[in-house]
C-alpha cells in the first residue's frame, strides 16, 4: 500500500520541477529519481526470491564488514593526518577534519550520512544481540557512530536505545546495558590513555558549539527553506531548485539539511502532503503487521530514519530505499502468510462440519 503512496508522492515532486526557474536542476534530480526506483524494485525482487534469514544474515556480515572497514580507514586517516586536528574539510581515507575535529566517514563521504546508514545495522544488532556477532557489530557500532561527533545522529541512536530499553521490561535489558557501557569504557579508555585520543573532551566541546555554530549553520538553511516556501506555496520553487536559489541569493549551494523543509519548500504543500502521506502509511502498516514485536529492528530504523530525515537531505537515498524494500518484502510475505493461514482455517472449518454431517 506505501508503495502507492511513494510513487505518487515522487510523481507529485517531480511534476513542480515544471515550475521551476532552474528547469535544469529539476530534470536531474527525476533522472536520479527513477533510476533510485528502479533500483528499488530490482532489489526488493532479489530479497523477495531470498528467506528472512537470509536478509537478516546478511544484514548481520555487512555491518560488520562496514563498520569494521570504517573504523581501519578512520584509523588510517588519524595516522595520514599525523593525528594533528587542525583544519576545516580536509578528508584523508576514513577521517574528516571538520572545524579542528577529527570525524569518522568511513566509507562515507560525510559524517552525519554514516550515523544515517548505520542506522539499519545499529538497530539489527541491538534487537538481535543474543549471539556474539551480532554483539561485536552492535559495539563497533557504537564506537564508530560515536567517532563521527554528529550531535543529531548521537541523541537520535540514543533515544532508539531509550525507547528500546523501555519496550520491555528494563530489567531484562540490565545485562545488555552492562555490556554496552563496558565495551564503550574500555574502548574510551584505550583511545584516551593509550592513543591519546581525547573523545569525551572532543564531544564535550561539539555540545559546547551547538549554542554558537547554529546546528552548524541548520537553522540559518532552515530559515531560507521556509522563506521561499512562504512565497511559493502550493508548488514550491520547484524539484531540486533549492540549491540554485539559495546560490543565487545567498552565494552558495548547501542543501537544507532537513527532509521536511526542503521538500516543502521545493514543492509545496502539494509535495508534503503526499510526503507525509507516504510516511504515515509506512507507519500504519507497522503498526498492523505488529513488526515492533515480530521485528523491532525495522520498527526501530523506521523511527531512527525518520527522526534523522530533520537533520538530513534524503529525498532520494540508496540505504532508505534497501530499507523500504526489506520493508515491503516482509510486510508481503507476512500478509501471505495470514492469507495461507485462513485458507487452512476454512479447509478445517469445512472438514469439521463434514465430519459432524457424516
Amino acid at each position: 500500500m506505501f508503495e502507492v503512496a511513494m510513487l505518487l508522492f515522487y510523481l507529485m515532486y517531480s511534476f513542480t520541477g515544471a515550475f521551476s526557474l532552474y528547469p535544469a536542476s529539476s530534470i536531474r534530480i527525476f533522472i536520479g529519481i527513477v533510476l533510485y526506483i528502479s533500483c528499488y524494485f530490482i532489489i526488493k525482487s532479489i530479497i523477495a526470491s531470498s528467506k528472512d534469514l537470509v536478509v537478516e544474515r546478511a544484514i548481520s556480515d555487512v555491518g560488520i564488514l562496514f563498520n569494521l572497514a570504517s573504523l581501519v580507514l578512520y584509523f588510517i586517516g588519524l595516522k595520514s593526518v599525523g593525528f594533528v586536528f587542525e583544519g576545516d574539510r580536509i578528508y584523508e581515507f576514513g577521517v574528516m577534519l571538520d572545524r579542528d575535529y577529527p570525524r569518522l566517514i568511513g566509507l562515507i563521504q560525510d559524517p552525519n550520512f554514516f550515523v544515517f546508514y548505520n542506522t539499519l545495522f545499529f538497530c539489527y544488532y541491538l534487537c538481535n544481540s543474543n549471539t556474539l556477532k551480532n554483539k561485536l557489530g552492535l559495539t563497533l557500532c557504537l564506537i564508530t557512530n560515536l567517532l563521527t561527533f554528529s550531535r543529531g545522529g548521537l541523541l537520535i541512536m540514543a533515544f532508539i536505545f531509550f525507547i528500546y530499553i523501555l519496550k520491555d521490561n528494563p530489567l531484562k535489558r540490565i545485562k545488555l546495558l552492562v555490556g554496552i557501557t563496558a565495551a564503550l569504557s574500555v574502548s574510551l579508555y584505550i583511545a584516551i590513555v593509550h592513543l591519546k585520543f581525547d573523545i569525551y573532551g572532543i564531544l564535550a566541546s561539539r555540545i559546547e558549539d551547538l549554542s554558537s555554530d547554529g546546528g552548524s549553520g541548520r537553522l540559518e538553511l532552515w530559515g531560507r527553506a521556509w522563506d521561499f516556501f512562504a512565497s511559493h506555496k502550493i508548488v514550491g520553487i520547484g524539484a531540486f531548485n533549492f540549491p540554485a536559489y539559495n546560490s543565487f541569493q545567498f552565494g552558495d549551494t548547501l542543501q537544507v539539511h532537513n527532509t521536511f523543509l526542503e521538500i516543502l519548500s521545493e514543492s509545496g504543500l502539494l509535495g508534503i502532503s503526499c510526503f507525509f502521506l507516504f510516511i504515515i502509511l509506512v507507519f500504519v502498516q507497522l503498526i498492523q503487521s505488529r513488526t515492533l514485536k515480530n521485528k523491532p529492528y525495522l520498527f526501530f530504523t523506521f523511527i531512527g530514519v525518520i527522526l534523522q530525515m530533520g537533520f538530513l537531505s534524503v529525498i532520494i537515498n540508496d540505504m532508505f530505499f534497501l530499507y523500504l524494500a526489506i520493508l515491503s518484502t516482509y510486510l508481503h510475505n507476512e500478509k501471505q502468510e495470514l492469507r495461507n493461514k485462513a485458507k487452512m482455517i476454512n479447509i478445517l472449518s469445512v472438514l469439521t462440519s463434514l465430519k459432524q454431517r457424516i
